[in-house]
């Protein structure tokens, strides 16, 4: 059979001047045929011109008139295979990649090989290093042909290995010549280049082809420039000649009929037939190309990663895969930096409804992801709000440049100059965002590119700025697009404000807005510091990913530890089920302070931890390194001191955007207009302060209270048992029994502060009572409750508790009278705090209360609130329950944490 030729005749491809330059022979000549297996080269040097011509070309192919013509089958019985370099990087995946083309089901394979793994970066060094006159281009080709040759030794043997061999050195001696030439002119041309880049996947698809031939299946070997042809439009892109391609596929297949081809990707030629590549992800195309001329069913890119994710998973590691992209969400995401597909890939398949799937070759059990028509996707999904978010993708280093003025407004060109402009200085315009007031026109061009851009908009612009009719050409640095891609997303309700919201919330500033009416992408612009961080907080919200939380610490103390104990039993049922991740990133005391900036602090031994890696207590420093974290987006400080010093801090974290979430009473009790800066704080920013258990402990005394304000209830009188300790020392005050006895017991018991005068004092409950005056919309000061103190007067001054407790004894008279008078009237001792709202103004004091009465029913340390409204006027809505100790005041936090990450975006 007569093989079809291509060989190398006039086209000039390098004139340079040898008079300077060492020649070794007076003359030089290679040759090289051009066919599957050969090829022609011709190099001429002369001693009768100074100067010397490298030429080149490609023939026709030609065909044997005494062969018999084979028709090409079309359609759904060819499937596509297109291998990677990964995919063929040494002997054992190259034998992995015969048995899934044999195993393969389709009765016609069609399969694209890349160059093995590094071997183009090597084709491409060979290439400098010889315009670059470093003679270690020798040694690295021999490094190139030791590669293949090892290759071909390990997979294939007898004959073919010979053959293959001999193909191999005969390759090798042309590329020594060319390259050698290079060397001396110092210079390649485009042509030359991609001439010899291309050599790779010559080499590889000839071996694939003989491994599979070896294991019993007839295949041929294609080299894709006697079959594809393209047209170059400018020096990073080239458009495929569909009708030329198609005529030679079925000429060299009516001469090479077989149900499995292997072919070269990557390379191609001109209509000149000159050499030539795809350029950039040249595989990908060749083989979308070839599906398209095949009418293929489908078109399988092999890879190393299991599909297409919904983010790049090394940003975000919740990133799932997607099963199904149609073919604009995938080029929008190609388009935005996904990795994904080179967009211009998924072009030749639209036409024929080709899928593409993305495949994992080291993951056989993946599915991978489909991209396909919109159609064959389903319907099974429009009603979740989720899925009209396929996913997100980033740009960074870019800057956004603004053009803005009044004189710019309804006057026509003005946009037209701008990117005329842009254009001539060959930047390239990533974005573009116009007000519909057209006074300003703003765009995302590459960092690298904006200085050549601003230059020559100041120069085009000059007379309009220094009239005035232009304000500015003003460039905003350190830039990072992201976009949100999904079919129909636009047109859905909510998906924008929920994209907005979940930036807002984890305090990002948009600095412009695209949306195409195409429906397919809403793309904003952020700093590339927050980059990462919009990133996991818009995938967060789209329940794409968990939701999650970086958490400060501030007081590891009783109420504190037993927080931390909390989160560490419930870490796992968090993840798992609420999609919330909560991340310990710093615990402070008023010695210590634990940090960790990655996954979080084990909270299985935060304590030997702390003692063998805590460092000095520095707040500051404590908070910028739980909120310096730009991967995760949310950060929340969880305050559980007593502390005015700390409680003092609350504004600031706040204005940074740390949510602050706090048991500590100092805050909301202290001076009126602290209190009113903090909630306006909390209303002006998507900052959020939460503080249920400041009243309550675990009570829901807080969110009932605004719950009757939010649903247009009046509130008339907050009456309640504040105080655990004063609950149960009030609950065994009976039954002429010694008040200082009973406080003595209360003590030994843990039921009250270490000096129990801070209980007795009343302050802590005058505290509560202020709180609640104030979210009941008093303007009260902490001064303006009257506090029943029941600390004796005489030992408010003592020098301890202990002398306190001493002391004591003696002033039981006072309290056993009023004791006595209440039980002979059948009422019962309560101390209690009122927020009187009709006569604006809060007590606290001893009452007393029928046998009969709720708060005469009240037990143990039980706390018990009654709110008597316009609704709850003739029986008051109770809340009763424990309102004391670590366990249920460290709940009331969880809760409010919960509550939080359910704002932020967690399911509820």
């Amino acid at each position: 059979m007569a093989l079809p030729m291509l060989s190398f005749g006039s086209v000039i491809f390098h004139s340079f001047n040898c008079t300077s330059l060492p020649i070794p022979h007076t003359s030089c000549h290679c040759s090289l045929s051009s066919h599957p297996s050969s090829h022609h080269l011709r190099l001429r040097f002369g001693r009768e011109s100074p100067s010397a011509r490298i030429c080149a070309s490609v023939t026709d192919v030609s065909v044997d008139v005494a062969v018999e013509e084979k028709r090409l089958p079309k359609g759904e019985t060819w499937s596509v295979h297109k291998f990677g370099g990964t995919c063929v990087g040494n002997s054992s995946r190259i034998k992995n990649v015969a048995d899934i083309i044999i195993n393969d089901d389709s009765q016609r394979k069609f399969v694209v090989v890349s160059a093995m793994s590094k071997v183009t970066d090597m084709m491409y060094d060979l290439i400098y290093k010889a315009q670059s006159r470093d003679e270690s281009y020798v040694s690295a080709l021999d490094v190139v042909l030791e590669k293949h040759s090892s290759t071909a030794h390990d997979l294939i043997a007898g004959e073919d290995l010979a053959a293959f061999l001999s193909q191999l050195h005969q390759d090798i001696s042309d590329l020594k010549a060319m390259l050698q030439a290079i060397y001396i002119a110092g210079h390649a041309t485009e042509s030359f280049t991609e001439f010899v880049v291309g050599h790779g996947e010559l080499w590889s698809a000839q071996i694939l082809s003989l491994v599979i031939k070896k294991q019993g299946t007839d295949c041929k070997w294609m080299d894709a420039r006697e079959v594809l042809i393209v047209k170059p439009t400018r020096s990073d892109q080239v458009d495929p000649d569909y009708l030329e391609s198609e005529r030679r596929l079925e000429k060299w297949y009516s001469i090479n009929p077989s149900d499995v081809i292997i072919a070269t990707g990557f390379i191609a030629s001109t209509p000149q037939n000159i050499p030539t590549t795809l350029k950039r992800d040249g595989s990908d195309f060749s083989a979308a190309i070839m599906g398209a001329l095949f009418k293929a069913r489908q078109v399988t890119i092999w890879t190393d990663v299991d599909g297409v994710y919904s983010a790049d998973p090394r940003k975000v590691g919740d990133a799932v895969i997607l099963k199904t992209l149609s073919y604009q969400e995938a080029w929008e995401m190609s388009y935005f930096g996904a990795n994904v597909l080179h967009p211009r890939t998924i072009t030749p398949v639209i036409r024929y409804g080709i899928p593409i799937i993305i495949r994992n070759i080291f993951n056989l059990s993946s599915s991978g992801t489909m991209i396909c028509h919109p159609s064959i996707i389903g319907d099974e999904d429009k009603l979740k709000l989720k899925n009209y978010v396929k996913g997100f993708a980033t740009i960074d280093n870019l800057a956004l440049v603004n053009v803005e003025g009044t004189g710019m407004a309804g006057v026509p060109g003005t946009a037209s100059a701008i990117f005329a402009a842009v254009k001539d200085v060959g930047a390239n315009v990533i974005m573009i965002s116009q007000a519909s007031s057209e006074h300003s026109v703003c765009f995302a061009v590459p960092e690298k590119e904006v200085k050549a851009v601003a230059e020559v908009l100041q120069s085009l612009f000059d007379g309009a700025l220094n009239v005035g009719r232009l304000s500015q050409v003003a460039v905003l640095p350190n830039c990072s697009i992201l976009a949100a891609v999904g079919q129909k997303m636009a047109s859905t309700p909510g998906v924008s404000a929920t994209l907005f919201d979940a930036l807002a919330k984890a305090n990002i500033n948009v600095r412009a807005v695209a949306q195409g009416c195409s429906e397919y992408n809403i793309t904003v612009v952020v700093k590339r510091e927050d980059s990462v961080k919009a990133l996991r907080a818009v995938h967060s919200r789209f329940y794409l990913s968990r939701t999650t939380i970086a958490m400060g610490l501030v007081g590891p103390g009783s109420i504190g530890s037993t927080l931390l104990d909390q989160l560490k039993d419930q870490a796992a049922i968090l993840k798992e089920e609420f999609n919330i991740d909560l991340r310990v990133m710093g615990i402070i005391g008023s010695k210590l302070m634990l940090l960790d900036d990655d996954e979080g602090i084990n909270l299985d031994k935060w304590r030997e931890l702390r003692e063998e890696k805590g460092e000095v207590a520095d707040l500051e420093k404590f908070v910028q390194n739980v909120h310096g974290n730009h991967f995760i987006p949310n950060t929340v400080l969880v305050d559980c001191t007593a502390d005015t010093v700390i409680a003092s801090n609350y504004d600031d974290w706040l204005c940074k955007g740390i949510h602050v979430i706090t048991p500590n009473k100092k805050a909301n009790s202290g001076p009126l207009n602290e209190y009113l800066r903090l909630r306006a704080l909390q209303r002006q920013s998507y900052t959020h302060y939460f503080y249920e258990a400041t009243v309550g402990a675990g009570l829901p005394i807080i969110s009932t209270l605004r719950g009757l304000l939010e649903t247009g209830d009046r509130i008339l009188q907050i009456e309640g048992i504040f105080s655990g300790t004063l609950s149960y020392i009030f609950n065994n005050f009976k039954d002429g029994r010694l008040f200082s006895e009973v406080v003595a017991e209360a003590r030994d018991a843990g039921f009250t502060e270490p000096d129990p005068r801070d209980d007795l004092s009343g302050t802590d409950v005058a505290r509560k009572v202020i709180i609640l005056a104030r979210e009941s919309g008093l303007k009260l000061e902490l001064s303006d409750i009257p506090v029943e103190n029941l600390v004796p007067e005489p030992l408010r001054v003592s020098a301890s508790a202990e002398e306190f407790m001493q002391q004591l004894p003696k002033f039981d008279q006072e309290l056993a009278e009023k004791l006595k008078d209440a039980e002979s009237a059948g009422e019962v001792l309560r101390y209690v705090g009122v927020v009187d709202v009709r006569n604006s103004k809060g007590v606290v004091e001893l009452r007393r209360f029928k046998k009969d009465d709720p708060f005469a029913q009240v037990s143990g340390s039980d706390n018990m609130i009654a709110f008597t409204t316009r609704r709850y006027k003739t029986q008051p809505l109770i809340v009763r329950g424990p309102g004391a100790g670590a366990q249920v005041t460290a709940a009331g936090i969880f809760s409010d944490i919960l509550r939080l990450a359910s704002y932020l975006g967690a399911p509820s």
